[in-house]
């Protein structure tokens, strides 16, 4: 019989956080798979955890899919934990996990803690509808092309970001989403420093400039999705190129006379994607 891959969720603050479940589950396989041993091997030791563990990290995944695979197959148990957190979330592991899939190996979660979920939590920021973008792109560019394309989005929008990029990252926000939109800023999660700050992003921008302690540490930013926009249409994109070469009364009237609408419907629907966001 083939052995079973766990995906265990570890603290990512609080050592308190660790659930019984986790703890059974990292004594009794035969490989844990760290994303670094050395940071793996502090929680192991405080829970008296003695299972040998290996790295299993972006740069070397390729090579140890294999090897784990191959472990599986021949009745090894694996668990797969990260530096902190649910692993997989802005983590490595996906290679692992769905050659499990396809090699009909069980692959069973241990869940716990987990950045993204207690920051959504805690934001006051509707839950029903998300969207997790992980961490931005480090320049600006590519951070403003991203912003823009959920510019829009009516869901709640959670991202992770870097102390050293989270002022950048907010100036951006702020230039895209508007100064009104509403975020939470989630700092330290469960850990001793620990911030939860909801306001503006104009606000949340002068809060995070003025204390050089919420540039520090790990970071996950919720922003609330854009509820100014109607349902989007299909001519959505056909009429804002036309916009760009006419004033936006005619383009409004070429497009509804092509598609047999009213001209004041096209002219609203115009005036809605053109206008500013909050």
């Amino acid at each position: 019989m083939t052995g079973i891959l766990y995906i265990v969720a570890t603290p990512i603050g609080n050592l308190g956080d660790m659930t019984q479940r986790a703890i059974d589950t990292l004594k009794s396989v035969d490989i844990i798979a760290c994303e670094d041993t050395r940071t793996s091997a502090k929680l192991l030791n405080f829970f008296n955890i003695s299972t040998p563990a290996i790295a299993y990290h972006e740069h070397n995944a390729d090579s140890q899919t294999a090897k784990l695979i191959t472990h599986l197959q021949h009745g090894k148990s694996i668990a797969l934990i990260s530096d902190a957190g649910t692993p997989l979330i802005s983590d490595p592991g996906y290679r692992l996990v769905k050659m499990c899939h396809d090699e009909s190996i069980t692959v069973v979660p241990v869940v716990g803690a987990c950045a993204v979920i207690g920051a959504l939590s805690a934001s006051g920021m509707a839950s029903d509808k998300f969207s997790f973008m992980g961490f931005l792109p480090a320049k600006q560019h590519g951070r403003i092309e991203t912003l823009k394309a959920y510019q829009k989005h009516g869901e709640t929008l959670i991202f992770y970001e870097a102390p050293h990029r989270i002022i950048d990252c907010l100036e951006d926000m702020v230039k895209i989403f508007g100064e009104k939109r509403e975020a939470t800023l989630c700092r330290e999660i469960s850990k001793t420093f620990e911030t939860i700050k909801k306001a503006s992003l104009a606000d949340l921008l002068n809060f995070v400039k003025n204390d050089n302690n919420q540039q520090r540490g790990e970071i996950v930013l919720v922003v609330a999705g854009n509820t100014n926009q109607t349902v989007a249409t299909d001519y959505d994109d056909w009429l804002l190129a036309i916009a760009k070469e006419v004033p936006p009364k005619k383009a409004s009237g070429i497009v509804a006379e092509v598609l047999n609408l009213k001209k004041s419907t096209v002219y609203d629907r115009l005036l809605t994607l053109t206008k500013p966001s909050s």
